[in-house]
């Protein structure tokens, strides 16, 4: 591909795989350059009743008040989706987490799919002799569904409301308790048994006679 340059890329993302949703439930595509902190002040806008006064005096400095009443005006809404694919997707995973964090009792849902880049690359001489190239390739997504109303627990990829900090307490004590020998961290066993002193041996400086004494 020495002698191609990239022209365009288009993406075609996957389509939503959670079917029955309402028609006003947000759909947040999380992008590469998407900031974490505007990503959540508009989720928790649509499912909070009352945000916080800090989040309100932002919003308000950066957004304005017309801005704000508007989304205080929205109706709340039960369901929430994050998409994000390629390196974005450990983003949209960030912030379903805090969301889930912020908004006790939420039942998740989460999807893999694979979308699809069209990338077209033109030659770098046109009169080479040298035809266009489209390359299509794979690329994983990822949906993420936040609910206030119950889902099928049957489905995979169901996360139901609570907390799993006892799980991490678990594993922690697990990699502590792992190399426990009833040694102190950092001991180390001597090999063999201790420097003896044997039949021959002198303990102390060696002594010489003295001239002149016999």
């Amino acid at each position: 591909m020495e002698n191609y340059s990239k022209a365009r890329t288009v993406e075609r993302p996957s389509v939503c795989p959670f079917s029955g949703l309402p028609a006003d439930t947000p759909q947040i595509r999380v992008k590469d350059g998407s900031k974490i902190r505007n990503l959540l002040r508009f989720a928790l806008s649509r499912m909070e009743a009352k945000p916080r006064a800090a989040e309100e005096e932002e919003e308000e400095e950066e957004g304005g008040e017309e801005e704000r009443q508007e989304a205080a005006g929205r109706p709340l809404c039960k369901h929430l989706v994050f998409t994000a694919s390629g390196k974005s997707v450990s983003k949209a995973i960030t912030c379903a987490e805090i969301v889930k964090r912020r908004l006790k009792g939420l039942h998740q849902l989460t999807r893999l799919l694979y979308g699809t880049v069209d990338e077209t690359w033109e030659p770098l001489e046109p009169d080479a002799g040298l035809d266009s190239l489209t390359v299509s390739r794979n690329l994983p997504s990822i949906w993420i569904l936040l609910s206030r109303e119950p889902l099928d627990g049957s489905q995979p990829g169901y996360q139901a409301p609570g907390r799993y900090d006892a799980l991490w307490a678990q594993s922690s004590s697990r990699e502590e308790g792992g190399g426990f020998t009833g040694q102190r961290p950092g001991h180390r066993r001597k090999r063999g048994g201790g420097r003896g002193k044997g039949p021959g041996r002198q303990s102390g400086r060696s002594r010489e006679p003295v001239k002149g004494q016999n």
